[in-house]
């Protein structure tokens, strides 16, 4: 082995030397070597050659444990696939996060340093976590669980499950964003976050997923979602790093689906937002309805405005109250 290589010798560390070809690897697990290729790809890899030894004896035992959930265990396989792409999509974001945090640090302490030198002095780092980050993973997993599961025994059907829903998004973004440099672009996505995530769950809420300048939340109580949109408001006025962000709301009926949320109460949320005026929160009707007798706020019937793919609704302005 080539010790000046630091990503084989990561690769090696990490899950053993590549020596199967995906026949071998399926047939060693006796797994069907589709199904091996279906669960690669669901994880979001690219295809492998037929000839290609890529794989280790990780792979193997991770197809055996694959293979006695489905025969021994019950495991509907289209379950488990489906399961796979969720696992594949949120690991891919969280280590593209991880080594592009690495490498960004490194580069800023080593600004002269030649390409190789980064790249190995990035595998040392990456190695020297992996220990503490797969035992972070495993808790805040069974963190995530045990809450999940909380919000399931609430609220039992999946497929007709009552939220309010909201997006916030920055203002002028785009704009903003063509003015500054890549280290600016990063901390300023990075400060509307971190304010999400403090606002958010604090209130009761929780952060569904972020889309580079806009985040969709959700929660339970409208009340709470309420307040969570007036405190993310509140926060980038005060805060002169940031621009303005503006919020909609829209109570109703979703489906939660590969932890994601969908259905007409989430278009209609996504389309207020985007009606919104800065430093602005618009609900919709039957949220604004909950809401108007509640002291705590202020809201103002707007007229009805036409809504494509959805047609003439009427909205509220919210602000708190008196």
């Amino acid at each position: 082995m080539d010790s000046s290589d630091p990503w084989r010798l990561l690769a090696e560390s990490l899950l053993g030397k590549a020596e199967f070809t995906t026949v071998e690897v399926a047939a060693e697990a006796a797994v069907d070597p589709e199904r091996a290729r279906q669960l690669w790809r669901a994880l979001g890899f690219p295809p492998v050659a037929d000839d290609e030894r890529l794989f280790t004896r990780s792979d193997i035992e991770i197809l055996r444990a694959v293979r006695q959930l489905i025969e021994l265990r019950g495991t509907d396989p289209d379950e488990l696939l489906q399961m796979t792409r969720v696992i594949g999509q949120s690991l891919a974001r969280l280590v593209d996060a991880q080594v592009t945090a690495v490498a960004g640090r490194l580069e800023r302490l080593h600004a002269d340093a030649a390409g190789q030198t980064a790249a190995a002095e990035v595998v040392q780092r990456v190695q020297a976590l992996t220990p503490t980050l797969e035992q972070f993973l495993g808790y805040v997993w069974r963190r995530h669980l045990l809450a999940a599961l909380r919000r399931l025994s609430a609220a039992p059907s999946l497929a007709d499950r009552s939220l309010t829903v909201g997006f916030a998004d920055l203002v002028g973004f785009t704009t903003i964003s063509q003015a500054l440099d890549a280290q600016e672009l990063a901390a300023m996505v990075d400060r509307f976050e971190a304010i999400a995530y403090e606002h958010i769950p604090e209130r009761g809420g929780r952060v569904v997923k972020l889309i580079g300048d806009e985040v969709m939340f959700a929660a339970d109580d409208p009340v709470a979602a309420a307040e969570i949109a007036l405190a993310l408001v509140d926060a980038h006025a005060r805060d002169a790093a940031l621009p303005d962000v503006r919020v909609g709301l829209a109570s109703g009926p979703v489906l939660s689906w590969e932890g994601d949320l969908y259905g007409p109460t989430v278009n209609l949320a996504s389309r207020l937002v985007n009606l919104a005026r800065p430093h602005a929160v618009l609900v919709d009707e039957a949220l604004g309805e909950q809401l108007q007798n509640n002291p705590a706020f202020a809201l103002r019937h707007l007229r009805a405005v036409p809504l494509k793919g959805i047609g003439r609704v009427r909205v509220w302005l919210l602000r708190r109250g008196a």
